[in-house]
């Protein structure tokens, strides 16, 4: 009786055309949902990038108009004390929002910004080590999408980003490879704000990455989701 076992070749054959299936089905959903965004800020208002450089002014006052990064569940922190390596440790947040380190057990962490936690270890440390001087740093961010960009569409890799402190259009597009060979990139839009403060912005892609036209260069802030449609020609 022949064997219906595979063999391995035909395994990984069999693995590598799901995971394209999934991958294909992955860029239809995104680029309906990128479609769909779109549709919707036809029915308003699509404002042009000088308005949203104007909005933003300069990096700096975008950056202090920025939220302080919280920490999330999921978020790997290092969490370093001086002149105390045993006490020093990665750890992951955990889905209840908590984290346990040398000495210190089930503090919550999501929610607070590193320093408030540096400051909340201290003052636990402090029965144990004299003057502890403590400093948290996100390694791996898991942020809400309210600190994230979002980019959509006909990016090679479209993701959400951790927003970081002076983030620029052109840092997420490095970011996510770049357009593909599709992309309309002048006619991408950024979304930025909620409900009735929501404004649509165009950008241009295909000036800034194509044709090295700096001035199309924009600051983003968290929240921010980029859509770039598919060209029809």
């Amino acid at each position: 009786m022949q064997s219906s076992m595979l063999r391995p070749g035909e395994a990984y054959q069999i693995k590598v055309n799901y995971m394209k299936e999934l991958a294909m089905k992955f860029r239809v959903m995104l680029g309906a949902l990128a479609a769909a965004l779109l549709a919707a800020c036809a029915s308003g208002d699509v404002l042009d990038a000088d308005e949203l450089r104007a909005s933003s002014a300069t990096l700096e006052e975008a950056a202090a108009s920025a939220p302080e990064y919280l920490i999330g569940p999921l978020d790997q922190l290092e969490v370093f004390v001086w002149r105390a390596p045993e006490l020093s440790t990665k750890v992951t947040v955990r889905p209840d929002g908590r984290i346990s380190t040398p000495l210190v057990e089930d503090m919550v962490a999501a929610g607070k910004t590193p320093t408030t936690l540096a400051s909340d270890l201290e003052k636990n440390l402090r029965r144990y080590v004299k003057t502890p001087q403590v400093t948290v740093i996100v390694s791996d961010f898991t942020s809400t999408p309210d600190q994230q960009v979002r980019v959509l569409g006909e990016a090679q890799r479209p993701v959400a980003l951790p927003y970081s402190s002076g983030l620029t259009v052109l840092d997420v597009m490095v970011a996510v490879g770049g357009l593909t060979e599709f992309a309309a990139g002048n006619k991408a839009v950024l979304i930025r704000g909620k409900g009735d403060d929501r404004k649509s912005y165009r950008l241009k892609l295909d000036d800034l990455l194509r044709k090295g036209n700096i001035s199309a260069n924009v600051t983003v802030l968290p929240g921010d989701v980029i859509l770039i449609p598919e060209s029809l020609f």
